[in-house]
């Protein structure tokens, strides 16, 4: 369950949260299970946040910073991922499908039985990615 501290600077808005992200940066944030759907976090810094389990469909997270993020069991359908990275991150049994992932960051992401349906790849970067059980259809 989200850290309610959390959850109530997330919902201020992206500056307001990577302010606190600045001001706080040995705090790793608990997101987990936490209701963002539709959220504008673009360009928000969730770097080593634990938002496994969180509802993030259809969410801007246009150059978000997701390095090393666990989203496992994480809902991104159709959120835009475009150009953020997601380098390391922990991705296990997400929900990706028609999510936008062009240009964004996968290098060694854990992509293990994550639904990749009908998800945009174009110019993604995928050195090292785990992609074991992944759907991958359309």
């Amino acid at each position: 369950m989200a850290n309610k501290e959390h959850l109530k600077i997330v919902k201020l808005g992206v500056e307001a949260w990577n302010k606190w992200r600045q001001e706080n940066p040995n705090t790793l944030p608990d997101l987990s299970g936490a209701y963002l759907i539709g959220a504008n976090l673009s360009r928000v810094n969730l770097s080593g946040a634990d938002l496994s389990g969180a509802d993030l469909a259809e969410a801007d997270l246009f150059k978000a910073n997701l390095t090393e993020a666990d989203l496992s069991g994480a809902d991104l359908t159709k959120a835009n991922l475009s150009e953020a990275d997601l380098s390391g991150a922990n991705l296990i049994k997400a929900n990706l499908s028609e999510a936008d992932l062009s240009e964004a960051d996968l290098t060694k992401a854990n992509l293990t039985e994550a639904d990749l349906t009908a998800v945009k790849l174009m110019w993604t970067k995928l050195t090292g990615v785990d992609l074991r059980g992944a759907n991958l259809s359309q």
